[in-house]
């Protein structure tokens, strides 16, 4: 079994890694765009998955969690880009794409990998078909996730954060303060089951999506 896991983390390392922190760097993107340059001044705007990554929660939290899930399931996450709302031109209206940038890189790193599995299968076999093949199935799955749960209506997901761009002035700001209690709340959904009930078929409906449209049947 543990070597199973093993090969798994290897299998997994290079999807996870780059699913989380290049989410990351869009946000960081999107913002200098739309008139935020604070990630770009803290040098947080960069392909460099090391720029990124927290050791806690980019390599210690979803290695503990494959481990001891055999496999199973994956969680984890990046150092958060910086974003001044404020400095932004049109704060509300911009925050929206600030936001949707990061699920926006998960669905093109998605792509990206659904394209690699079609040539890891047209390829002729040698020695690195079956790992490419295994880590675009990975790549897949992961950025599914990453893309559904940052899209859940919850800040300080990003889904919270389009919402709140979206809802009048009153609204918005009374659901912004339900920020300070985001984590607890995706922690006590995630630990009652209730998470997972609600993104497994929304991750299956992407990835099959995905999947049908590069004939990955």
């Amino acid at each position: 079994m543990l070597e199973s896991v093993i090969q798994t983390i290897a299998i997994s390392a290079l999807p996870v890694i780059f699913a989380i922190t290049l989410h990351e760097a869009a946000h960081g993107y999107a913002a200098r765009h739309f008139g935020d340059p604070t990630a770009f001044q803290l040098g947080r705007i960069s392909l460099n998955p090391l720029r990124h990554i927290d050791p806690v929660g980019t390599i210690l939290i979803p290695a503990a969690i494959l481990l001891f899930s055999g496999g199973t399931f994956l969680f984890g996450y990046a150092k958060p880009v910086p974003v001044d709302f404020s400095r932004l031109r049109n704060p509300k209206q911009d925050m929206f794409w600030v936001a949707a940038a990061g699920p926006g890189a998960n669905l093109f790193m998605a792509f990206c990998w659904a394209l690699m599995l079609k040539l890891a299968w047209l390829m002729p076999g040698n020695v690195f078909t079956l790992p490419l093949s295994e880590m675009s199935k990975v790549g897949i799955i992961v950025n599914c996730v990453l893309m559904v749960l940052n899209l859940l209506p919850l800040p300080p997901l990003d889904g919270g954060r389009i919402a709140v761009s979206l809802l009048p002035h009153g609204l918005a700001w009374r659901f912004a303060k339900i920020e300070r209690w985001g984590f607890p709340i995706l922690l006590l959904l995630l630990f009652t089951g209730i998470l997972g009930a609600v993104m497994n078929p929304l991750v299956i409906l992407a990835a099959r999506a995905i999947e049908s449209i590069f004939g990955l049947y």
